[in-house]
């Protein structure tokens, strides 16, 4: 009697953890279908885009199934901007986090930008000159630690969702506070936020 009750339990086990990794897929899907809606109208309407209906938004359980491993290919608009913030932000302040967000978001649907979140996150590539340097630097692109790939995602879908208040002042452009660049005196500073100098140009287009 003791083997078939094994067996039983056994089934039952692999059968709810299918349920639970089909239920993951799900919401994995659910989450891209509506972060590439929410990428096009932001890229239609730029800034002046409408916040989305409740049921448009990604919820948080969505976009944290998105990726969990950190290893996807990037080439969807959350795994693009989470990583983006992940590389250029991680173990810094979430504020900081936000801000590269932002300037991503800012960038969105502008005149000289792409026109999806990964098209910008690899822009410049081609040239060799990439405005994310994270991007071209010849390392691994996968997030390595849990927490921080996390907290990159929520950020992401808040951005995604216009439930995040642009700390940047409209910036596009941003370094390191500890470096210099020659290109820094062309624009105008929007902001100063944790370790990063915000910039957006002086007649509002792109270079």
């Amino acid at each position: 009697m003791r083997l078939p009750w094994i067996a039983t339990c056994l089934a039952l086990t692999l059968l709810a953890g299918q349920v639970m990794a089909d239920d993951q897929e799900q919401k994995k899907e659910v989450a891209v279908d509506k972060a590439q809606v929410l990428e096009e109208k932001a890229a239609d309407k730029g800034s002046t885009a409408p916040a989305p209906k409740k049921a448009e938004t990604i919820t948080q359980s969505e976009v944290q199934a998105v990726d969990p491993a950190g290893t996807a290919p990037l080439d969807e608009a959350i795994t693009c901007m989470a990583r983006s913030i992940y590389w250029e932000a991680k173990g810094k302040d979430s504020a900081d986090m936000e801000a590269v967000a932002n300037v991503v978001m800012n960038r969105l649907g502008h005149e000289g930008f792409p026109d999806t979140v990964c098209g910008i996150v690899k822009q410049g590539s081609e040239k060799h000159a990439c405005q994310f340097s994270w991007w071209c630097d010849g390392k691994p692109d996968t997030a390595q630690e849990e927490a921080p790939y996390a907290m990159a995602k929520e950020i992401a879908r808040k951005a995604l969702n216009k439930q995040l208040p642009d700390h940047t002042h409209g910036a596009m452009y941003f370094h390191d506070r500890s470096v210099k660049p020659e290109w820094a005196h062309e624009y105008i500073k929007t902001a100063q936020i944790g370790l990063f100098t915000f910039y957006k140009p002086h007649d509002g287009d792109a270079k």
